[in-house]
């Protein structure tokens, strides 16, 4: 009975040790690959784009000869960006326009960039490839995919809906959604003035 009691010692001391030893690895609390881990809202917009970017891509598999077109996210209602709309998260759709193309690219996926114009446009103060204007775009390749979706704005924040599309078809072959939170790009404040605008929100704190 004695041998085994300490048996029993020496175990839970070294399972103690091997577990302290663990926690004090200097390992960061918040994981990229960890969807349960609690992450702060501001200035993790790259993160969420990466988890919702994680169960879209899930089941796809790049291409050599295929190409996609990753387009703007815009509000469900209205299909169109509205600037005069007055929320924290105004400016998610155009960034996750720019987010989900980076995650493509890293992913093995060939991208089109379909905002390339023909020239280098030299302004006054920069100098840019990239416009708006139809006139000034070079004419795209062929295109077998888009990747799109849709905002459904919330008191505190936003709900995010992505797709993958068949150009040929209209398909949808894989979707994702996501929460994002509102404090995403600005800290959470009573009052504030944003690009000219008085906002107002309810401080948690």
């Amino acid at each position: 009975m004695r041998q085994y009691s300490l048996r029993t010692t020496i175990l839970t001391t070294l399972l103690g040790a091997s577990l302290l030893g663990g926690c004090s690895s200097g390992t960061p609390v918040m994981e990229m690959t960890n969807d349960q881990v609690p992450v702060p809202a501001l200035g993790n917009v790259e993160y969420h784009t990466y988890v919702l970017a994680n169960e879209l891509f899930a089941n796809v598999r790049p291409a050599r000869q295929t190409r996609y077109a990753v387009t703007g996210f815009v509000p469900v209602d209205s299909l169109t960006y509205d600037e005069t709309f007055q929320h924290p998260l105004q400016l998610l759709g155009h960034q996750l326009e720019e987010g989900i193309l980076t995650e493509a690219t890293k992913r093995g996926f060939t991208a089109q960039e379909f905002k390339l114009t023909n020239d280098i446009i030299v302004g006054e103060k920069s100098d840019r490839v990239l416009s708006r204007d139809i006139d000034q775009l070079s004419a795209m390749e062929r295109v077998d995919f888009f990747i799109t979706g849709t905002l459904v704005y919330q008191q505190e924040g936003a709900m995010v809906n992505a797709r993958i599309i068949n150009a040929r078809t209209r398909d949808v072959v894989a979707a994702a959604t996501r929460f994002f939170p509102a404090e995403l790009f600005w800290l959470d404040e009573q009052v504030t003035t944003r690009n000219g605008r008085l906002y107002r929100t309810e401080n948690k704190g």
